[in-house]
């Protein structure tokens, strides 16, 4: 399927969650997201400040994480956490679920730690959209299957694939697999190692509707090159 250069730009969450990532690094980030009309830039929490002031008056989002990388933080951390980011200024949450419980057979406990947190998110900002990390590469896929339908059944509005700090990203087979288990109403996020507009385009034909990447300036010059008679600058 041939998709245009903006649509390509408004599906990338620039992305910069390194721990050593400085002050500097996150303005940049943003000015970058305004300048090629990212959809949001995905940040650590303690920058969401930050970022809400660079990105004052701009339509690009501003994505924290929460329950990062491994999510067996305590619910009330999770919710805390939260809570902080959307005062801070963050309208978009990526959530990483408790795998400990999905994968020790607990779909209950599972879906009650997930669902109270959304729920608190929902009760602070109903606009927030929130998504839930269910980093695929630890999980079969009956396990994806099971994940993608108690997210969405918890209030999720995009099931993401990875946290990019596992042992593996997003695949093909997972999106399609996530595609198929989920309602069309609910988005999917491939993250974790999409470096090249190829695999972008790979991972939208499967069903993704919004892509996680830290390549972004990368592929906006792939586009170019793609593109020359369209081009992003």
């Amino acid at each position: 399927m041939i998709i245009s250069p903006d649509i390509i730009v408004s599906l990338i969450d620039h992305t910069l969650l390194k721990s050593y990532a400085t002050k500097d690094d996150i303005i940049q980030l943003c000015h970058q997201a305004k300048k090629h009309k990212f959809k949001a830039v995905c940040i650590n929490p303690s920058w969401v400040r930050i970022a809400a002031q660079a990105l004052t008056g701009s339509p690009v989002q501003i994505c924290t994480v929460v329950g990062f990388p491994l999510g067996a933080n305590t619910t009330e951390t999770k919710i805390n956490e939260a809570i902080e980011a959307i005062r801070d200024g963050a309208n978009e949450i990526d959530l990483v679920i408790n795998i400990g419980l999905l994968k020790g057979n607990s779909p209950d406990l599972f879906f009650q730690d997930l669902n109270k947190v959304i729920k608190a998110i929902n009760s602070e900002n109903s606009g927030t959209v929130i998504k839930t990390i269910i980093e695929t590469c630890f999980l079969n896929p009956r396990e994806i299957v099971a994940a993608s339908k108690l997210c969405e059944k918890a209030g999720a509005h995009i099931i993401k694939t990875s946290t990019g700090f596992g042992s593996g990203g997003a695949k093909v087979e997972d999106i399609i697999l996530i595609k198929n288990s989920i309602s069309a109403n609910t988005g999917i996020k491939a993250s974790g190692g999409i470096s090249s507009l190829d695999l972008l385009i790979s991972m939208y034909n499967a069903g993704a509707t919004r892509i996680g990447t830290s390549s972004g300036l990368q592929i906006i010059r792939e586009i170019n090159e793609k593109y020359s008679s369209d081009k992003i600058t």
